[in-house]
């Protein structure tokens, strides 16, 4: 008769054991939530800084100009809308500000920098760029400007070509460690042969 009492007891005490698993698991995910919501807010707390700093250029730009959005979206990454096509998100490390453009080849990169004034002056360039472009297709011009005169020239030159080294010192790397580690696997066999020869 003693059996099924042990039986219960311990099928209580993995039961319980279970729960305290469960809300473990439930406080970590909780924790982790937190983390993620405080993200957010941070990055949302930059872009509107960098939102304030533009609020000037924002009201000058006319109210029947209807290509502008100047909008704050909500979502797992926060982005500052200039227009349509255009916004400013965080970077990876959360300090830098990136002024994207989406384009038909892809997505470019007009500005990064973590500091704010200067993707401020870019965001205003931009949109100067844009309002003249409008005017002067209301006009009757229907060439575009150039799109090369919202990139950056120092950001776009200075990355490109730094981006190509580094690529080419990984690969260099890489192949540095390949050979690397074929000489070590194959060096009994290396030195059988070395050995026979003399």
């Amino acid at each position: 008769m003693s059996e099924p009492v042990e039986d219960m007891n311990a099928e209580r005490q993995s039961g319980s054991r279970l729960a305290e698993a469960i809300r473990d698991v439930k406080n970590a995910v909780a924790d982790r939530d937190d983390v993620v919501v405080d993200i957010r807010e941070a990055q949302r707390t930059r872009l509107e800084l960098l939102a304030d700093d533009l609020k000037p250029v924002f009201a000058d730009v006319d109210e029947d100009d209807e290509r502008f959005d100047f909008a704050i979206s909500a979502g797992a990454q926060p982005r500052l809308w200039i227009d349509s096509v255009a916004h400013v998100t965080m970077g990876r490390d959360r300090r830098t500000y990136r002024f994207l453009r989406d384009t038909r080849l892809g997505r470019v990169v007009l500005s990064e920098s973590s500091d704010i004034k200067k993707v401020a002056d870019q965001v205003t360039r931009y949109v100067a760029e844009r309002v003249i472009e409008r005017r002067r297709m209301l006009e009757g011009e229907v060439t575009p400007l150039d799109p090369r005169l919202y990139v950056s020239q120092d950001d776009g030159r200075e990355k490109k070509g730094s981006s190509v080294l580094r690529g080419l010192g990984i690969i260099l790397l890489g192949g540095l460690v390949g050979v690397a580690v074929i000489l070590m696997l194959s060096w009994p066999q290396i030195a059988d042969m070395l050995g026979r020869s003399f």
